[in-house]
């Protein structure tokens, strides 16, 4: 079976990879930059992990348009990138505005040209920094989207196999499925070396800590995250 995976070069997205890749899928591998700081390093893991699994099957698409419309510390250099926030309930403002429903409408698209049957994307609701579009509930009711507005014959499924998740557990089974953690990204801010301040460094090293496993990228700094009550 014929599968298109949203590969953004993240340690999510690394951990699907390899999920996708045991099961036994034939992969195609999209990735979207958006205007992104990181954009450059982003794209180079994905590069570097689609060729690990030997995915030759590759688009790169250009979605700009989300940088043009702001309102995201991700895209918008004005918007200060927050540090981490582990505890926190409020949407922070590295949220990128209904960005992986573009996301998965692009990947929609291809996968009705290439004849893919499934999607799979490396959200998680369970241990994230609180994304709306990151929530079980919006991949149920894309699901229905896809079924609505895709060809009658077209059978598309999308595939979270990381949603209900912890991040140590998805370290744990990137570890068990032998991912290469070291081409992946997650920094918000750094192209170079990790700032390992930001939310999505501060969960990704806490999750490597939890484990008693040391993350195998280059950090400006490593503070100890499980030193206090976890949330």
């Amino acid at each position: 079976m014929k599968a298109v995976l949203l590969l953004s070069g993240g340690m999510d997205s690394l951990v699907t990879t390899a999920v996708a890749h045991r099961e036994g899928f034939d992969l195609a591998a999209m990735h979207v930059n958006y205007g992104q700081r990181t954009w450059q390093k982003e794209l180079d893991c994905f590069r570097r992990i689609a060729d690990h699994y030997g995915i030759a099957e590759r688009l790169e698409v250009d979605a700009d348009f989300l940088g043009r419309i702001g309102g995201s510390s991700l895209t918008d250099r004005d918007i200060a990138v927050e540090g981490a926030d582990l505890h926190g309930s409020s949407i922070p403002t590295s949220y990128v505005p209904f960005r992986n429903a573009c996301f998965l409408s692009m990947a929609t698209s291809w996968s009705e040209v290439i004849g893919a049957e499934r999607i799979f994307i490396g959200a998680v609701e369970e241990d994230s920094s609180g994304y709306p579009d990151c929530r079980r509930v919006f991949y149920d009711a894309f699901s229905r989207v896809i079924e609505l507005g895709t060809r009658p014959e077209t059978s598309i499924g999308i595939v979270t196999p990381l949603i209900s998740l912890q991040k140590a557990g998805i370290v744990e089974l990137g570890m068990e499925l032998g991912a290469p953690f070291q081409h992946s990204w997650s920094c918000y801010k750094s192209e170079g070396r990790a700032c390992g301040l930001c939310d999505s460094c501060a969960r990704r090293l806490r999750a490597f800590e939890l484990l008693g496993l040391r993350d195998p990228i280059d950090y400006e700094v490593r503070p100890q995250y499980i030193d206090g009550p976890l949330p």
